[in-house]
């Protein structure tokens, strides 16, 4: 009797206890429960201590039976998504498949219905058959995340559109996801599990929309030219609140960092915008490598970037200045008053910090073209400064995606051989125009088009007279769309009654119809300043950069038009001259001193001058262009060597050198045509076979060089070729065992 009295009197303390939070937390429904067990509790408890044993494990069964009907008791209801507590998930998101089938209500024989589907999808049906439903259609293609399984749904939680009316609604209902992170609702599974990893790259792992930077054990230290930066596991493939770093753009900020350290050598101290700072990791190496030749201004307009360059610009011990406004309201981050390893941050849209602020260095690099900078770009760029563009947008510079091309930049083009270097000068025509609006010129320094960008380095000349220069370059392009010849349209303004005499070859003459068709406006100017590049050689050179010498070299080579063998080298007895794998690079001492400028207009002005006499000298030699050799192969005949082909080309009295646009194109002064003949004069039969056919070809094609003659010198050279060829076809008739080209020398 004791014992029971003990029991009695706690339970009747528990029920107390119960009846309190019930009146606290306001609770309906569940008072009566609990008074109705401690009714039954009481009356069992009078009997003797083995009811008492027993009342209590029945009430702890009644216990977990209440908490598992809670879930059933909402089947049919999406949990609150604005509720304060993150652990309310939806009722398609469970830890095992036990606690689905719980949902479900299997352990009764009777029909029931699914608990994730609505009546008229699935109808209520037998434990068995429930089982096999939830295993195999809800279980099998859920989506986990920590534990946890976000099954596929098909309760009507999604809005339908308004015009879905009848079964169609039901149709269009679909099946879906919750999101246990964010609740939202997706539909197919690899968007789910796409969008649950952008949710754990940007650190959102917490529930109901709660957005929080990525724990800094989660960022990756990336080094690239002796500088660290802290950047998101994401970083390759960003969100547009993310910053974005991709590895693969090393080559472009070497380069743009060379352009940068051959200002710095002209005039100290210069002034440089990174305009889109992403990471920071561009502005960063200036200011690292630079030092005090330069004064780094990096910006971004997202405030995260911002963050995430303050901190890689303190994992690089540099001192951050912080100047939001347009006063000079500076906060120093840092100890120390030097101004050396200073770097000024930002948080403005590119085009209001351009508009405000003058620069002698300006790099943009947005995502997809740049366009809508270049007005604010020139607005304040001082005289002689540089401005470089990086433009990915690649899908309409190279003829993918024709219809933004026009949109963008307000010029038609189509897809051919020569299609990087036709970007290229598109993206410079509109540099050109944009300049012109200023009333500047520009002089284009380096032009770059490889397989992720397009990267274009103008000098800006002050003034409306290099603006005109500079826009009279901007013309139409003629390409025949048959044997894609091409030539630029002439300058003046007056109409031509029949356009296609301009072209060199006689497609439209032989072929019915039009036969080409009208490009552009594109840059007709040159491409590359020699000088400029030698000296961004030099940079290299000098600060160990490796990828980029290459590709300088070959810059240089196709600058001056020659082969890498007839490099321009200088007598033993120069100072300034430098080898680097048997190439000798020198600084010009006329452009060292003469882009020594003060701020006087006299210097100003014989600046200008001598820049006018540099670009005229270099504007002249580069030929428009290239040709691929396979593109214009003839069939059933081995072509030569690249580079012996470049030596029969030279030989036949032509400027001719490699392009970086393509590893396989020769840029060259001589015609189509010509082109054709030397390829196949020194080309050899596939097969000894058909060795009687190569040379039945070639009198016909010196034939069709010979009806349309560029210069004096070209019908000497087609007379000699023609001689050749006479020889070559004798040799081929009666000796089967040499080629031809032995059989021509």
């Amino acid at each position: 009797m004791a014992a029971a009295e003990a029991a009695e009197a706690v339970l009747g303390r528990q029920q107390e206890q119960r009846e309190e939070e019930e009146e606290n937390h306001g609770h309906e429904g569940s008072g009566e429960p609990a008074a109705l067990n401690g009714v039954v509790v009481s009356e069992k408890l009078k009997s003797n201590n083995l009811d008492v044993k027993i009342t209590e494990s029945e009430l702890e069964v009644e216990k977990k039976g209440a908490e598992e009907e809670r879930p059933r008791e909402s089947d049919s209801n999406i949990l609150d998504v604005s509720s304060d507590c993150p652990r309310d998930k939806h009722i398609s998101i469970q830890r095992h498949l036990a606690d689905l089938e719980k949902l479900a209500d299997l352990r009764e024989d009777e029909k029931k219905p699914c608990p994730l589907c609505p009546e008229e999808k699935f109808k209520a049906c037998y434990s068995h058959k429930l089982h096999r439903h939830l295993q195999n259609l809800h279980w099998k293609v859920s989506v986990e995340f920590e534990g946890y399984r976000m099954c596929i749904c098909h309760l009507s939680c999604r809005p339908v559109k308004p015009n879905l009316v009848g079964d169609q609604t039901l149709a269009k209902m679909g099946a879906h996801y919750h999101c246990i992170i964010c609740s939202a609702t997706i539909i197919r599974r690899t968007d789910m599990i796409g969008h649950i990893n952008r949710h754990v790259n940007k650190g959102e792992t917490e529930s109901r929309f709660i957005t929080v930077r990525a724990p800094k054990s989660s960022y990756e230290v990336v080094k690239e030219s002796a500088t660290d930066v802290q950047v998101l596991p994401n970083h390759s493939t960003p969100q547009k609140t993310d910053s974005y770093f991709n590895p693969k753009m090393k080559l472009n900020r070497q380069l743009i960092f060379c352009a940068l350290a051959v200002l710095a050598g002209e005039r100290k101290p210069i002034e440089c915008l990174d305009a889109f700072g992403a990471t920071g990791i561009m502005g960063l190496q200036w200011a690292k490598h630079l030092r005090s030749s330069v004064k780094v201004t990096i910006n971004d307009c997202n405030e995260n970037s911002v963050t995430m360059i303050k901190e890689n610009c303190h994992l690089n011990k540099m001192k951050v200045k912080l100047n939001i406004k347009e006063e000079d309201n500076d906060e120093t981050v840092g100890d120390g008053e030097e101004n050396s390893d200073t770097i000024e941050v930002t948080k403005m849209d590119a085009n209001v910090i351009m508009h405000l602020r003058s620069f002698d260095f300006i790099h943009l690099d947005p995502f997809g073209t740049s366009v809508n900078y270049l007005d604010s770009a020139f607005r304040n760029v001082r005289n002689l400064g540089i401005v470089s563009l990086t433009s990915t947008d690649i899908s309409s510079l190279y003829a993918k995606a024709q219809h933004v091309a026009l949109r963008h930049y307000g010029c038609n083009i189509v897809r051919t051989e020569y299609y990087k270097e036709l970007a290229a000068r598109t993206v410079i025509a509109a540099v050109t125009r944009a300049a012109a609006r200023c009333n500047k010129g520009i002089e284009v320094l380096l032009a770059v088009a490889l397989e992720h960008f397009v990267l274009v380095v103008v000098r800006v000349l002050r003034g409306p007279t290099p603006a005109d220069d500079s826009a009279k370059k901007v013309r139409y392009l003629i390409h025949c769309q048959w044997c894609e010849e091409r030539v630029f349209q002439k300058e003046g303004n007056m109409v031509e009654e029949n356009p296609y005499q301009q072209l060199p070859c006689d497609c439209h003459g032989s072929m019915p119809g039009k036969t080409a068709v009208l490009l552009g406006p594109l840059w007709s100017g040159a491409l590359f300043n020699t000088g400029f590049l030698r000296r961004m050689l030099l940079e290299a050179v000098q600060y160990g950069l490796d990828e980029a010498q290459p590709l300088l070299k070959t810059l240089v080579c196709e600058a001056e038009c020659t082969t890498l063998k007839h490099f321009s080298t200088h007598s033993p007895g120069d100072e300034n001259k430098q080898e680097e794998c048997g190439v000798y690079i020198k600084t010009p001492n006329t452009s060292a001193e003469s882009y020594l400028v003060h701020g006087k207009r006299k210097s100003e002005e014989v600046l200008r001058s001598a820049a006018k006499r540099q670009r005229a000298e270099h504007s002249a030699e580069h030929p428009p262009f290239y040709y691929n050799i396979h593109r214009h192969s003839i069939k059933g005949m081995n072509m030569p060597k690249l580079n012996k082909f470049l030596n029969y080309l030279s030989e036949a009295g032509y400027r001719v050198s490699r392009t970086h646009f393509d590893p396989m194109g020769v840029r060259t002064n001589a015609p189509l045509v010509q082109f054709k003949t030397v390829l196949m004069k020194y080309s050899t039969p596939t097969y000894v076979g058909v060795q009687a056919e190569g040379p039945v070809h070639l009198p016909g094609e010196i034939q069709v060089g010979e009806e349309v003659p560029a210069a004096a010198e070209i019908k000497v050279e087609e007379a000699e070729l023609a001689e050749d060829g006479k020889s070559g076809v004798t040799a081929a008739m009666f000796t089967q065992s040499y080629p031809t080209h032995c059989a021509a020398d």
